[in-house]
């Protein structure tokens, strides 16, 4: 088991560690998962991706400063010290986003429950109706660590170069352009090179994280490659990057996206399948 995620039984132990705090990561849009477990674990504290962001960028939920991170994660009660858990309520969708956002924000001690709540209620854990509603603001500081975000002309540099590869992790008929974007306005297709694998394959159907390296080798990964992960908006790219990490491998997140790459008219795009 990665140090970036956590069983429930273990997680379930840690509830009455006075430096461990519970996010509460939960986040969806009409096109992601629906059904999800009722309820919340007891003291965990609400982190919202919609909230916790960039308010200028147009963009959805992107990175904010690390001065405004501080802001945010200060008003949670988080310390240098907490030990964060992070979940979700629809097993492991969001919670990623979470676990990255903090990561690169230079916080290490913090870790993904496997299969969020749903795994949580299965292991006996208890389950509150409410969230927790006040704490002590805590000391957090954050210190950008830019070798885990990636920005458009990074990524622009890796087509170009094709130093770092990136991988795609939007399912297979938008990756190639066989349906529409469900944002508007929005081309289709992928980045020039880029490989497909969707974050789909990558969890089990209880919402468990699959870390196995043969999903990865199946998508044309080159573990001798920097790598870039990419997806809709930030959010399921995050679990390609909690695999690598659980694999050994560092990788950073394109946290625009294709909401960026899809709405700017002088990107290049390709469609179809990507080349072998």
């Amino acid at each position: 088991m990665c140090k970036s995620l956590i069983h429930a039984s273990a997680a379930i132990s840690r509830l009455s560690d006075p430096d461990t705090i519970f996010l509460d990561g939960s986040w969806t849009f009409p096109a992601g998962p629906q059904d999800g477990a009722d309820g919340y674990i007891p003291g965990a504290r609400p982190f919202d991706i919609d909230t916790v962001k960039d308010t200028a960028n147009p963009l959805p939920h992107m990175l904010p400063t690390a001065p405004e991170f501080t802001r945010h994660a200060r008003k949670l009660g988080i310390n240098g010290a907490s030990k964060l858990i992070v979940y979700d309520r629809f097993g492991l969708f969001s919670a990623a986003r979470v676990w990255w956002m903090f990561r690169v924000m230079g916080h290490e001690n913090v870790a993904v429950l496997d299969g969020g709540l749903p795994a949580w209620i299965a292991a006996s854990g208890p389950v509150a109706d409410r969230p927790a509603s006040s704490w002590t603001d805590g000391d957090f500081e954050a210190a950008l660590m830019p070798d885990r975000l990636a920005d458009r002309d990074s990524v622009i540099a890796a087509v170009e170069s094709g130093r770092s590869q990136i991988l795609d992790s939007r399912g297979k008929a938008r990756f190639a352009a066989r349906i529409p974007e469900p944002r508007p306005d929005m081309r289709g297709g992928h980045m020039p090179g880029a490989r497909n694998l969707p974050y789909t394959t990558l969890l089990t159907p209880e919402g468990k994280l699959r870390v196995e390296e043969t999903l990865f080798t199946r998508a044309g990964f080159d573990p001798d490659r920097p790598a870039i992960t990419s997806c809709g908006s930030g959010v399921t790219a995050c679990i390609v990057s909690l695999a690598l990490d659980c694999l050994g491998y560092d990788s950073a997140v394109y946290d625009g996206s294709w909401s960026e790459w899809g709405s700017c008219p002088d990107t290049e795009i390709e469609t179809g399948r990507a080349a072998p």
